[in-house]
């Protein structure tokens, strides 16, 4: 393995341009060659609030910035977080930008990619594992089966105010995915579990909560659309939570309990922030 490594060579990472990058759902394991590039190489980092400690653990030599989001918390307005990364690629610095997932899923990698375009600064999108594909597969929970699901359906729990968005027609996506992922969507998981039933699924139908995926805090939590509101009130305080619903769910105990899980550790868990550019 270390011989294959040592026969890639990574693309330039030139001074001035901006890499939009997926860091996976939390496990360091899960980062592409790609994206490891990109953290030793930059000059500075701006990430989510919600990428694993773990991974912001491996940036060594760059500034980190926090430009997070967070429900009921602190969030950087998304224009300001444009600008910045305009700024300091004009002003000649490698720019990472460090987003849980993929960039383009829930992401606001497409909202940057544009915004970096309008400003004619090159830029490279790294693609990470979503953690709608990556956190499933560490809960056990398969999103696919040839007997129980063949379709699957990622949304969004959450619009910008925080709200369930309107937009949302959770009665049509309920009767065309078998399975149903939901990213963001605690606080609004009543309304969701009261939608999906009037459109037809059962009350008793299995749904989980799957927080901090692939990480060492991870946690799955089963209950049923009926009990949903109950089961979240008991979840952690913090942390990235998924909800998916669907039959897929009634494997999970013959695929969990021999599945291997642990995520690659780092040696050096402390991450100092280092320099701060003009």
């Amino acid at each position: 393995m270390n011989g294959a490594l040592a026969r890639l060579v990574p693309p330039d990472f030139a001074p001035g341009s901006v890499w939009l990058v997926g860091a996976g759902p939390g496990d360091p394991g899960l980062l592409t060659l790609h994206a490891l590039h990109a953290l030793a190489s930059a000059d500075i980092v701006l990430h989510d609030a919600l990428v694993a400690p773990e991974i912001l653990a491996l940036i060594e030599t760059a500034h980190r910035e926090s430009v997070g989001k967070r429900a009921a918390g602190t969030r950087t307005p998304q224009l300001r977080i444009n600008q910045r990364l305009v700024t300091l690629a004009r002003a000649g610095h490698r720019v990472v930008r460090l987003k849980g997932g993929d960039p383009l899923v829930f992401g606001r990698g497409g909202e940057e990619a544009v915004a970096l375009a309008a400003a004619g600064i090159p830029f490279r999108i790294v693609p990470g594992i979503s953690a709608g594909i990556g956190g499933m597969a560490s809960a056990g929970i398969p999103l696919t089966h040839r007997t129980l699901a063949r379709s699957v359906v990622f949304a969004t729990g959450h619009d910008s105010s925080g709200a369930l968005p309107d937009s949302l027609d959770l009665a049509a996506l309920g009767r065309g995915g078998d399975v149903l992922v939901f990213y963001m969507g605690t606080r609004q998981v009543r309304a969701i579990a009261d939608r999906l039933m009037a459109a037809g699924r059962r009350p008793d139908e299995a749904l989980a909560f799957v927080t901090d995926a692939t990480t060492p805090r991870q946690d799955v939590r089963l209950a049923t659309l009926a009990t949903a509101e109950a089961a979240a009130a008991s979840l952690p305080a913090k942390g990235a939570t998924l909800i998916v619903v669907g039959p897929v769910l009634a494997v999970r105990d013959l695929i969990a309990p021999l599945q291997q899980t642990t995520p690659m550790a780092v040696r050096d868990p402390a991450a100092q922030d280092v320099g701060d550019p003009a």
